[in-house]
Order: structure tokens, then C-alpha cells, then sequence
């Protein structure tokens, strides 16, 4: 199993982590919990044991399940979760006192039938509570033994400043990125060189556009988020300019006989160094696929033409 040691820390992680989103069971169409419990079980067989996870993925289902589909298990994987949203009275907003980081800390940790998490991450600033006192109650909940480490999530160049007096605090930072999403490139090559933080990249197959199974009649029913304009991979010029870069993934896994998703992720994992890719994975079927992006090395011609068609 491929695996890397995210900076600053000792925890040594498979470069595919599994996505929680998907977990949570409602906004990526039909999910059985049967089968999320048969991917968690089967991704630790197959050696992978990273899963990411946050408190507002299914108003804590994701993971209730996650916790569930481990069982004793849980010294055998590293678990990252996220907090900093809170969603009350039908209203979602950030927060990131030292009030709400112990009760959302406290929800989790019951959640996920643990003592500790390996990697708690601020899922949003929440441009209020100043970084230092962000850190001073994660330290002081790393010296209690509720977390190991922990890291940032959804960054980009605007919040360096604020964060170059913490250097090494922050072992490790999110934010979307793949083939068909590449706006924040500059920025995590940057925060990652910067900050000597590792970088996760979640969206890592276009929320399903480079699994190759859809074509400009993609349609998704009302329980789906890609229903909606605002995920844009699935809609108008957006959609059209993605399936130019899956038709160039389909040629590619023809000649090298790797399944498309695999190939879209290999694609990060040798073009931004050091990274881990993030994949939410709904059945076993999609694990199989998934796990073939570790491994290998994808040869420079054909990073190179993945290059040239998805800028």
C-alpha cells in the first residue's frame, strides 16, 4: 500500500483516504448503509486507513457510520473529522470559539465511539475567533489526549498571512482540487511550501464527472446536490469542457488498462507533491476502481496531455 507521512506528525497514511461526505446518506444519491459499512470494512483489508470525515456530514451520520463500520478496528486506521460549522434552527454558520470546538469535539468523539482523533481540522474559518486562540484550545486538547493533531480546511493565499507565525502547528490543509477543478492550484502549492503543511485534496474526481459514467445529459434526481447550478461541474460550458478531459482519460486508460477514476487521481497524487487525494466512495464497486490510483507512477507524456486539456 502506498502511503506517505503527513508533515510535522507521525502519522504514516494511505495517499487515498476515504471521503465521509457520502457517509452521511443523503445529497449524492441513492446510499445504502449496508454497503458504506462493506467499503469501510474492505478499504482497512486492502490497507488503506485514512478516513476523513466531519461533524456536519449528515448532521453527524457520517460519522455515526463510520464509527460503526470500524468497530475494533480503530487502532488500525487514522481518523480525521472537522469542525467549525454549525447548522441550528435551519441556520448554518461558522464557528470557531473554544466553546463550540469542545462541544462539537464531544459530539464526535461519541459519534465515532472513540477516545481520540488522530486528525481534527477547521472545517471554516470562521473570521471571527483569531487563529492563536483556535490553537491554544487544540493544544490544550492534544496535552488531554482528545486529539493527536491537527489541521486546516478550505485555505487559499488571502489567509497566509494570518498563518506564517504558526508554522508547524498545522500539520496538514483541504481544498478542492482534480483535472476538472484547478482554481486552486497556485494556492496549495504555495500553503504547502510555506506552511510546511501536507495537502488533501477533496472533489478529487469532480463530485463523479471524472468517473467517466456521465455524458452531457447527465441528470440527477431533487436528494441530489449536482442538481444544482452551483455544482457546476455537471452543468452549461462547465459540463462540456469536463468531457473533454474524460475523453481524454478514457483514451489514456486504454493504453495503460487502469479504470478512469484511478487515473484522474494518479494524475494529482504525481502532480502536486506529497499530496493525498480524498475520494468519497459509495459501494464497493467504486472502492475497487478507487484503490487502483495507488501504486504506480503515470508516465510524463500523459501528465502531460492531462495538463494541457484540463487548463
Amino acid at each position: 500500500m502506498e502511503k506517505i507521512k503527513i508533515k510535522n506528525s507521525d502519522l504514516e497514511v494511505s495517499r487515498l483516504c476515504i471521503g465521509g461526505c457520502p457517509m452521511g446518506g443523503y445529497g449524492w444519491g441513492k446510499v445504502s448503509d449496508d454497503d458504506l459499512i462493506d467499503v469501510i470494512n474492505q478499504a482497512v483489508e486492502m490497507g488503506i486507513n485514512f478516513f476523513d470525515n466531519a461533524d456536519t456530514y449528515g448532521l453527524g451520520k457520517s460519522e455515526e457510520t463510520l464509527g460503526k463500520g470500524l468497530g475494533n478496528k480503530r487502532k488500525d486506521v487514522v481518523i480525521g473529522t472537522k469542525f467549525g460549522v454549525r447548522v441550528e434552527n435551519g441556520k448554518t454558520f461558522y464557528d470557531n470559539s473554544k466553546e463550540w470546538i469542545n462541544t462539537a469535539l464531544e459530539n464526535s468523539l461519541r459519534r465515532l465511539n472513540t477516545d481520540y482523533i488522530d486528525l481534527y481540522q477547521v472545517h471554516y474559518r470562521d473570521n471571527v475567533t483569531p487563529i492563536g486562540e483556535v490553537i491554544e484550545t487544540l493544544k490544550e486538547l492534544q496535552q488531554k489526549g482528545y486529539i493527536r493533531y491537527f489541521g486546516l480546511s478550505n485555505i487559499h493565499q488571502k489567509d497566509v498571512e494570518e498563518l506564517k507565525d504558526y508554522k508547524g502547528e498545522f500539520v496538514s490543509f483541504q481544498d478542492e482540487y482534480s483535472l476538472a477543478c484547478r482554481k486552486n492550484e497556485e494556492d496549495m502549492l504555495d500553503i504547502s511550501s510555506k506552511l510546511e503543511m501536507t495537502p488533501l485534496t477533496w472533489g478529487s474526481l469532480g463530485q463523479g464527472i471524472l468517473t467517466g459514467k456521465y455524458d452531457e445529459k447527465a441528470m440527477f434526481g431533487k436528494d441530489d446536490r449536482r442538481s444544482r447550478d452551483i455544482y457546476v461541474n455537471f452543468h452549461g460550458d462547465k459540463l462540456l469542457k469536463n468531457l473533454e478531459i474524460v475523453k481524454e482519460l478514457k483514451a489514456i486508460s486504454e493504453e495503460i488498462n487502469k479504470p478512469v477514476p484511478a487515473i484522474a487521481m494518479r494524475w494529482i497524487l504525481d502532480y502536486l507533491p506529497n499530496s493525498i487525494v480524498l475520494a468519497g466512495t459509495k459501494n464497493p464497486k467504486q472502492l475497487k476502481s478507487n484503490v487502483e490510483c495507488l501504486g504506480w507512477e503515470l508516465d510524463k507524456e500523459f501528465i502531460d496531455r492531462l495538463d494541457k486539456i484540463s487548463k
